[in-house]
């Protein structure tokens, strides 16, 4: 018999960004949710409207404050910023994957992508996933009994929940189950995570092209809704 989550800690992939040139943005600064981005960040805080939200941290970075900022205000919260959260580092950070101008269509980037299981273009997934958890077990004592949102970014939710489930980090980017403004939960009893679900209350915003561009919202069939 399962016993019933006494804390969840949801994590919160940022909004749609204006990102007019397609650059890969990772931790730069001055990237700011678009128009749609703000309509999503409110859709989510009314999907979380009569949620136990008693937390909120978030990235430094702004797509995620502002994602974070709707929520918060909805349910009275501080926003906590939390380093731990933040992108992954990636050594295209910068580079164009949009209108035809794919960096890694050229050969000279090959010598990055040579051990995916690493990965060789960016942060460690082993590190990622440990600042991600300390983190997330952070929010869940400072919620406990009740429910946190940690608003992050794709790469860093997705692997947490691949090294959750116990799944190989090894993966398609353009499969990730972690749209834009999409919820991955984690249900605790105690200090284990008993489930794992995922919800998209946002999901009827988001555009059809950013359902398959790379590092960017995956097109993965929904799994586990709460």
């Amino acid at each position: 018999m399962s016993q019933t989550p006494d804390t969840v800690v949801h994590l919160l992939r940022h909004g749609e960004v204006h990102n007019p040139e397609g650059v890969l943005y990772g931790r730069r600064d001055g990237y700011h949710l678009s128009e749609l981005g703000r309509q999503m960040a409110e859709k989510v805080a009314g999907a979380l409207t009569e949620r136990d939200i008693t937390h909120v941290r978030s990235s430094p970075l702004e797509r995620a404050q502002e994602t974070a900022a709707p929520t918060a205000a909805s349910h009275g919260l501080e926003i906590v910023t939390d380093e731990r959260v933040i992108e992954s580092t990636n050594v295209f950070e910068g580079e164009r994957f949009a209108d035809g101008s794919n960096v890694l269509r050229n050969p000279s980037t090959w010598r990055h992508l040579w051990n995916p299981w690493k990965p060789s273009w960016g942060e460690p997934y082993k590190e990622v996933v440990a600042r991600m958890m300390s983190a997330v077990q952070d929010a869940r004592v400072e919620a406990q009994r009740h429910e946190a949102v940690v608003v992050s970014h794709q790469l860093p939710i997705w692997i947490t929940r691949l090294h959750v489930e116990k799944r190989s980090f090894v993966h398609d980017p353009r499969k990730r189950q972690c749209t834009l403004c999409s919820l991955t939960s984690f249900h605790f009893v105690g200090d284990r995570i008993t489930q794992v679900s995922y919800s998209e209350p946002a999901g009827d915003l988001i555009p059809a092209k950013d359902r398959s561009a790379p590092f960017s919202a995956g097109n993965a069939p929904d799994e586990n809704k709460p």
